[in-house]
């Protein structure tokens, strides 16, 4: 490997951690900051709202296909002004505590997420155009890998170190950390693209109707969907289950379980970006797919018994090694889906279809949990794996895979 893509490889990884940092602290974060104030655990559901421009950037992901940010480029451009614009709201966001500001603190919160939201699609364009389909594999695993470590730093450092300085501090100190992206970015060299968008329209009209001319089109839509919508259910009230249920101090979560869930995650997306090419990407979907959602009914044994450190630390290993190879098969096969043109926007539609079970099962995950209980709570995450695995399963033969053998489809 030439010593020059070593070095550009490498990027990933702190580009990932530039796109991981904000998410944790418009999300699961805020709602633990929001639960010191004394919100109730319906009021906390809500919070996952604020995640809706993940849902919805595909909107305006066509202005970062057709627009470039003069000798910044189409791709660096974007991402270095996102960057700058998390890094002001984040320190906005430091000023404020809910006590006292807790709508007002919302709307920063979703601003935020907004900037966040588009340094995704500018980050993920830049991915998928710079990466070679033999690439993909340990581009991905490094770009997951540094967007966990981001997630450990602004999930569960914060969560540790926010009993001693609080919050505000805590949110404050994220901002500095979000120079690495800019850094990075800055070092970043511009994807070469054969041909760009000429006009907003044809970026907007011709990214959808390309995308729609592939067999099958809307069965891969319905599949975005639901493919990881077990994961998110399961996930959404993790950690107000862990607190709860378990009574783990701030401090303990920090320390366990996001601490654990990082080394699990990093175990499993490198063991991911390793076997994609050996099992193909079908049935790495399909494998990794059933994985992740059947760890997650180890946290009904956790309801059960008293504060079994072992129990809890193999639960969530095993629940972060399979979501960390669920994720990498999961995101090469919408790189692979993308066309090099319209990647922003492409890649942020179907990201966006992914993103929608995250945010808003969120209000609808709160209520199940208070009125029919954690283990049916987690018995429904199982379940809803299934929709995604039964059409995975029939457009098996109607898709291209890459890597795919003769034995590929079972």
């Amino acid at each position: 490997m030439p010593r020059r893509y070593s070095f550009q490889i490498i990027l990933f990884l702190f580009l990932g951690f530039s796109s991981g940092l904000p998410l944790a602290l418009t999300s699961s974060t805020l709602q633990f900051w929001y639960q010191t104030a004394g919100f109730s655990l319906v009021s906390l559901g809500l919070l996952s709202l604020l995640g809706q421009p993940y849902t919805f950037k595909f909107l305006w992901a066509p202005l970062m296909d057709r627009f470039a940010w003069l000798a910044w480029g189409r791709r660096r451009g974007w991402m270095l002004f996102t960057q700058m614009m998390i890094i002001l709201l984040l320190i906005v966001m430091a000023l404020l505590e809910p006590q006292h500001h807790p709508l007002l603190l919302g709307c920063v919160a979703l601003a935020t997420a907004f900037f966040s939201a588009s340094q995704d699609i500018a980050v993920d364009a830049y991915r998928t155009d710079s990466l070679s389909s033999e690439e993909v594999g340990l581009g991905n695993a490094l770009y997951t890998a540094g967007y966990r470590i981001a997630m450990l730093v602004s999930g569960g450092v914060v969560l540790i170190l926010a009993g001693i300085s609080g919050f505000q501090v805590m949110y404050g100190v994220m901002a500095g950390l979000m120079l690495i992206g800019v850094v990075a970015t800055l070092l970043a060299k511009e994807p070469i693209c054969k041909r760009t968008p000429v006009s907003l329209r044809e970026a907007v009209v011709n990214a959808f109707s390309v995308f729609f001319q592939k067999p099958m089109a809307w069965f891969l839509v319905l599949f975005v969907f639901f493919y990881k919508l077990s994961d998110a259910f399961s996930l959404s009230l993790l950690g107000p289950f862990l607190i709860r249920t378990l009574h783990l101090t701030l401090q303990e979560l920090g320390v366990m379980y996001k601490t654990v869930g990082l080394i699990s995650t990093l175990v499993g997306v490198f063991l991911g970006g390793f076997y994609l090419k050996r099992l193909g990407y079908y049935r790495a979907l399909l494998y990794f797919g059933f994985l992740q959602a059947l760890t997650g009914l180890f946290f009904i044994a956790l309801i059960y018994v008293e504060k079994n450190y072992f129990l809890l630390i193999t639960t969530i290993a095993l629940e972060n090694i399979t979501s960390g190879l669920g994720t990498i098969a999961f995101l090469s096969f919408l790189m692979n889906l993308c066309d090099h043109r319209y990647t922003a926007t492409q890649f942020a539609l179907l990201t966006s279809l992914s993103t929608i079970g995250r945010v808003y099962i969120g209000p609808l995950a709160g209520l199940i949990a208070e009125y029919f209980g954690w283990m049916n709570y987690f018995l429904i995450g199982f379940l809803l794996c299934f929709p995604g695995l039964f059409l995975l399963y029939f457009i098996r033969n109607k898709v291209e895979w890459p890597f795919a053998t003769k034995k590929e489809h079972l």
